[in-house]
């Protein structure tokens, strides 16, 4: 079978080539975006002259015809016709004529005609993660509204360190997804621009127009180099950047839910829709959907130092290394996808175990803090003294078996007499969390102000 490209050749290819060198088993998925170029490409071609206005309606017609044979399952696409863009222009050939049909490739390259597909792939996919991703900080915001009054422990370095609200704890990731939603949409912003029209890498004779494809595409403009345009892949790891950083962030949530759901804590019970059991322990509800959303973080991660490692020394413009593009990117949006989708639904039907959360508060000393916060505070005591007083109080806690916050007024003033009634209300849980009212903090006061940010952030996104 003849190739579209071959005229120069005097042999024909290697079958070992056409398999190696097609990409059309995985770029076929861009059909609709490399019909959709094509259709505006021949449009821009009859608006300008360089076609007659009935020649660039019949290719569009024609183009038509394809993607409702695609679309109907009637279309066969065949390793020997390479990628998306040959396997559609032979098709359409066959239908309205080999001369007509070759005429859409005017003014255009298959380097510029595949950056289009990809950015249109991207751009689309770009926005319908995003809506995800606002998806899951509503429900992360459903949580924190009826959960103010919860308190849990706050850790670090995984130890016990601060009482906070379950709230609190909840809007973390929310403004976290936050930053996630909006990288994104900057990058959509930056990345809306058509690249068609570059041809190969440096531009065009004909007389064509950019901007007319462009708005046909709904870009808000065009890009401004050809070879730019063409040997870049920016946008494409902009995408599974974004993608890798929100499961940055998934992960660190479903660790904490594998935590949470574990005999240990007990803070969480996880629906029986979203759990799985053990082929041989009859006991066992294993976290599945969080330790697989966990794991595939490692996934994304790899698709982009994969694409990263592409395109790391390729000379200008293009370059056969870049089909390597689309593969990766595929398989970190579908994961992202379906990732985002199952651990909202699974966080909406999570059941948050209040008393567990409390009981944990009451060991670990949450409070110690408070007490030196009282000492600075109340007796104009330096912090570093402060903390060696309460230091000192805690060793005393720890010595007959109860937490800081249930000593007696006369164990306090056995480490130090200053130490006074008004500090047993200070090292009280419930008034520890709602101590803290500075900007970001975790009293119901700060978490409001947190919350009605979170609600006019979803107002105005969605």
């Amino acid at each position: 079978m003849q190739k579209m490209w071959e005229g120069r050749f005097s042999e024909n290819s290697s079958e070992l080539l056409e398999s190696f060198n097609a990409s059309i088993d995985f770029d076929k998925a861009l059909y609709k975006q490399d019909i959709f170029g094509s259709i505006a490409h021949a449009n821009m071609l009859g608006t300008t002259g360089i076609l007659t206005k009935e020649q660039s309606e019949a290719i569009a017609n024609g183009l038509r015809s394809v993607l409702k044979e695609i679309e109907d399952g009637k279309f066969e696409f065949k390793t020997q016709d390479e990628d998306i863009h040959m396997s559609v222009e032979k098709r359409l050939s066959d239908i309205i004529g080999k001369e007509l049909g070759g005429k859409l490739h005017t003014a255009r390259s298959r380097n510029d005609q595949v950056a289009l597909d990809f950015r249109l792939f991207v751009r689309q996919e770009t926005i319908n993660i995003s809506k995800l991703v606002l998806n899951l900080i509503k429900t992360l915001k459903d949580i924190a509204l009826t959960s103010k009054d919860i308190l849990m422990p706050g850790f670090t370095h995984l130890q016990h360190a601060q009482p906070v609200s379950l709230s609190f704890h909840m809007l973390a990731y929310a403004f976290m997804f936050k930053r996630d939603y909006e990288r994104l949409l900057s990058s959509y912003e930056r990345n809306d621009l058509s690249p068609l029209g570059s041809c190969a890498l440096a531009g065009t004779p004909h007389q064509i127009d950019r901007q007319i494809v462009a708005n046909e595409l709904g870009f808000k403009g065009v890009t401004q180099n050809a070879m730019d345009s063409v040997s870049d892949r920016d946008f494409a790891l902009e995408i599974l950047f974004n993608i890798s950083l929100i499961f940055m962030h998934t992960s660190r949530l479903c660790e904490e839910l594998i935590l949470w759901s574990s005999s240990e804590f007990r803070y969480i019970t996880i629906s029986d829709k979203f759990s799985t059991g053990s082929s041989i322990m009859p006991q066992k509800k294993n976290p599945d959907v969080a330790e697989l959303i966990r794991g595939k973080t490692g996934r994304v991660y790899g698709n982009l130092i994969g694409l990263l490692t592409v395109m790391k020394s390729l000379p200008l413009a293009y370059n056969k290394d870049m089909q390597e593009d689309k593969e990766g990117v595929f398989d970190s949006v579908e994961t992202a996808k379906t990732s985002l989708v199952i651990l909202e639904q699974m966080l909406k039907t999570t059941k948050f175990n209040k008393d567990f959360m409390l009981k944990a508060c009451k060991t670990g000393h949450l409070s110690a803090t408070d007490l030196a916060d009282y000492l600075v505070k109340e007796h104009k005591i330096p912090f570093r003294e402060a903390h060696f007083i309460t230091g000192r109080c805690v060793k005393l806690a720890e010595d007959n078996g109860k937490d800081i916050s249930e000593l007696n007024l006369d164990e306090l003033k056995s480490i130090d007499e200053r130490i006074e009634n008004r500090a047993l209300e200070v090292l009280k849980l419930l008034n520890s969390k709602e101590a803290r009212k500075s900007i970001g903090g975790t009293s119901n006061q700060s978490v409001d102000i947190q919350l009605d940010l979170i609600e006019e952030f979803i107002k105005a996104n969605s």
